[in-house]
This record gives structure tokens, sequence and C-alpha cells, in this order.
């Protein structure tokens, strides 16, 4: 009954929605943006304005309001505004095609462009587009520091940088996606908590504050908690000791344009709070009305309103890593927008193996840019929901898998430009410099990137460390221009194994054979050295 039911309202909206369209009206100027220039602070908060500064990236008009009088305007013609963005500079109104006329003879309007991409009406119900299983039971607690996410750990070789004491701290990120049930309430979380990390959030479909009522999806909450979450000797997320902002603009019950604003919105409120990168798990193609569907050949990066707004975000700074989209079984086996835009990192999924899942989605744009960019574990990986790890499948998860270690790198090196970082890990991935149409330059590897940017002249100018014989039988050696403050080894599965102070060596001769970690503290910096027990 409740779903004959909710199919006959869709039928009505679709009919009495027929008449209208969702357009985009464009303003041409923004009169107020001088007063903008001169305070900043009036619209960006300090650490947005810093992380411009970093990057040596200028302010321009895109960051200066909307001009109120404009909005007032629109609304006196008769039309309801709720969702604007100031980097398009307009606002989103359902229009008739007389009105669309008026909206066109306003002195102030740019232009006015609509959402529909065919004249085909009527109502589309759609799959789920996760597409995703999952396994919410509680699984055995191991004794291991990574517990049951060590695989996918190790498979974008993260431990390293962790090692090294690059786990996220001080880098924000903005997780954009569909709410965010038990994330306050739910010990999976309470690490974030008690650290002060959970900086804020917002819902833009219902303009409220209320991210975690319980009757949203929790695909925001799983995927967060790949990034974020912590079982102690049970789970670690990939950035553990990140911030994050939590922004819901997916409604899970329709499948609407207003959606792709939704996430503007969020991206913007994002730019303002000044967070460094942005992960989302979202992507469109086709909605319920089909007006509005998109073709491969919109798929190009630049057609759809969320593709521009996307990009917008990667010229403010913001590294924004999206879902390639799991549709590769399907007759729509693309990726879906805004994984199409070439600025966007997407990322596919990958198996335990390192092979392709069969759900994830193929490349390129219709421009031919190659996507996905690149691969993390999207086959049963694990995260966090309420008081217990979750396995999940997606390319939904792989990507805050992923965007957990670009935190990594931003952490490391802050001030690098994101056009490099994201050709560095373009070349650092396991097919590169090949790729294929559904892995992209191949597995990502955050080790390997990690060590290629330390030993290059742009970030030290001297290897201090040396560590030898490598692989060892009985005592490892480590050689130093500069005082050893300390020494630590792990294993393999990330636990703690031994601690010497002011030494140059350490005895593994009663180690079993397999690979280990060193962790090498000096005066001026943590080293991490990979070493193999014979």
């Amino acid at each position: 009954m409740k779903k004959t039911l909710l199919f006959c309202l869709l039928a009505g909206y679709s009919v009495s929605f027929a008449q209208t369209q969702l357009v985009f009206v464009f303003f041409k100027d923004k009169p107020n943006k001088a007063a903008f220039y001169a305070n900043p602070l009036s619209e960006l908060s300090q650490k947005s304005l810093n992380r411009r500064t970093a990057l040596g990236i200028s302010l321009n008009d895109q960051d200066a309001p909307i001009e109120p009088s404009y909005i007032q305007n629109i609304q006196n013609l008769g039309f309801t505004v709720t969702d604007y963005s100031k980097w398009l500079n307009g606002v989103a109104v359902n229009a008739t095609p007389a009105q669309i006329t008026t909206l066109q003879s306003q002195t102030y309007v740019q232009n006015v462009e609509s959402f529909a991409r065919n004249s085909a009406g009527g109502t589309k119900i759609v799959q789920n587009k996760w597409d995703e299983s999952h396994d919410t039971t509680g699984k055995i607690l191991t004794t291991f520091d990574y517990g049951s996410g060590t695989e996918q750990i190790d498979q974008i070789n993260l431990r390293p940088l962790h090692l090294a004491g690059y786990t996220g701290t001080g880098v924000t990120v903005a997780v954009i996606d569909t709410g965010f049930p038990t994330v306050n309430t739910g010990s999976a979380f309470s690490r974030l908590w008690t650290n002060g990390q959970i900086k804020g959030g917002y819902d833009f479909v219902t303009k409220t504050t209320d991210i975690y009522n319980p009757s949203l999806n929790a695909h925001g909450t799983v995927v967060l908690g790949s990034i974020g979450g912590y079982i102690q000797d049970s789970f670690v997320g990939s950035a553990p000791d990140a911030d994050f902002y939590l922004y819901r603009s997916e409604n899970t019950a329709v499948e609407i344009p207003q959606e792709e604003i939704y996430w503007i919105e969020a991206a913007e409120e994002a730019d303002r709070k000044g967070v460094d990168l942005i992960t989302s798990s979202l992507g469109y193609n086709t909605f319920d009305d089909t007006r509005y569907n998109y073709t491969y050949a919109n798929m190009n990066g630049t057609t759809s309103f969320i593709a521009r707004g996307a990009e917008i975000a990667v010229n403010k700074g913001i590294f924004v890593l999206v879902a390639a989209g799991n549709s590769g079984q399907l007759t729509w086996h693309y990726i879906i927008t805004p994984a199409d835009n070439a600025k966007v990192f997407t990322i596919g999924s990958v198996d335990s193996a390192g092979a392709s899942s069969g759900f994830s989605s193929y490349g390129p744009n219709s421009a031919g840019v190659v996507k996905p960019d690149a691969s993390a574990r999207g086959s049963l990986s694990t995260t966090v929901n309420n008081n217990s790890t979750s396995v999940v499948s997606g390319t939904s998860i792989a990507t805050p898998i992923a965007a957990g270690g670009v935190a990594c790198l931003i952490q490391a090196f802050s001030t690098m430009n994101r056009d490099l970082m994201r050709t560095r890990l373009r070349q650092t991935a396991s097919l590169s410099p090949s790729h294929t149409d559904q892995m992209g330059f191949g597995i990502l590897n955050f080790g390997s990137f990690y060590n290629n940017v330390l030993n290059t002249s742009e970030w030290v100018k001297k290897k201090e460390i040396a560590i030898f014989p490598n692989p060892v039988k009985n005592i490892l050696n480590i050689a130093a221009d500069t005082d050893v403050l300390s020494l630590e080894v792990y294993d393999n599965l990330g636990r703690f194994i031994t601690k010497a102070h002011q030494q140059k060596s350490v005895k593994v001769e009663d180690f079993a054979k397999g690979v280990y970690y060193l962790k090498i503290q000096t005066k001026t910096r943590t080293y991490y050295e990979k070493f193999i027990k014979e």
C-alpha cells in the first residue's frame, strides 16, 4: 500500500509539474563586489583565505555574494527562491515558457538556462543508484590496529603515511552525501566527537541542521566511517585525525535535478568554512522526470550544473574526489556526473585481488578525458556504522577510502599545487602510464607518492637516512647524518613490535620472516622505511 501511494503521488506530481521546468537564472553582475574585496572575511573564513594564500589562488568575483536585490526582484515576479549559487551567480526556479521569457527580459538577467535536456515527460522510477551490498552485523574483533580495514589500507599503500605521522591532522574534509544518522550517537564515531573533529554540518535539502535524523539514509554515515571511523583494535579509517563538515544534498526518496544545486550550495559552504577536500559519492544521469536525463554525450565535464560547480570548487584549491558510479554491468555502463569533470579526481572500484569490480562504471568522459582517474578497494570494503563494522561494496566506499589518503598527503605537503598532486597520484598508480576505461591509471599508491616526493629536490636537498642490510637476518643498521631519537618497528598488520631510544640499530633476529616498517624519529623530522626480515 505504501509503495502504491508513493507511485500515485509521484505520478500526480509529474502531471502538475509538466507545465514548468527547472531553470537557472544567471545574473549579469555583482554590484556589491567592491564591499567584498574590501572585507573578504564578510564572506569567507580565515581558513578559506589561508588556503588560497598557501596555494597562490586569488579572490575573484565568484567569491562575492549574490546581489540581494536581484533575488528580491525574482521573488517580486512571483517566484519562490530557495536555492541559489554565488559561484554561478544566479538562482534556480521553476518556470513556464512564458515566465522564462519574462525572466530573460529583466535588465539584471544575463540568461536563463533550463536543466531539461530533452522534451520527453513522465515519471521514471530508477534503481538505487549505489547498488551496494551491506552486512551491518558486528564483525569479530581482532588484535590488529587496522583490524578488518587492514587490506584496503595496504592495497593503496597508505600505511607509510600513517607511520610517518600523517593521519589527516589539521586537514578539513567535507562529506557531501545523504545524511548521517548515528554519527552523533554511535560509539564508532565517539573518537571524532571526543577530539572535536566534527566541525559542523547542514541539510541543504530541508534547509535545516537535522543531518543526524534517524529517518535519513545512512549512506553518508558509512562514507564518513571509512575515513574517520574508529573502533579500538577492530577498525581505523583512512584519515582518522582529519576534521569534518557533514552536508546533506541528496534526497534518496526522489531523483530530482534540484539535487545538483543542493550539491553546489554544499560545496560553496565548504569553501566558506575553509575545507581542504570534498569527498562525494553521489552522481547523476537519470531523474524521475525524464526530461532532465543526461546522455553519454552530456558526460563531457561541462554540461551538467554539478560538474561546473565541482570544477569551480577545484579552482578554489579544494581537492574534490567523486565516485565513478556503479553502472558497469548495466546498459548505461558509463561514469555519471560530476565524475565526468576533468578537474575532479574520479575513483573507480577494485576487489581484494586488484581487479576492477564488475559494477564499477566505465570512462572515458565523452570528450575523451581518462576517467576514472584511479581506483581503490570498493568490493566488500570495511567501514563502520553506529557501533560496529560493516561490509559495503560500491565506488561509493572506494572514494572516501581514497579521500582519506589524499587528506594525509595534504597534511604532508600542504602547499603542493593541487594539479601537481592529482598528476602525481595518477603517475604513481599501478597501471601508469597505461590506463583502462574501468580502472583509470590503476590502484592508488600513496606510499610511492610520498617517497617520490621526498626524494626530489622540491622537498629535501639531501637524504639523511639509510638502512642496511635490507633484507636483513640479524641486525638492521641506520645510517643517519643526525641524531636518532627513537626507533619503532611495526609488522605488516600495523602491530607495534618494539621501540628503542638513542641508537642506530635494532635486533631483528627473533622476528618472523616477512615485511616490517621502521619509524625513525630524528631531531628534525620523522622517516619511515620498509624492510624485509629473511
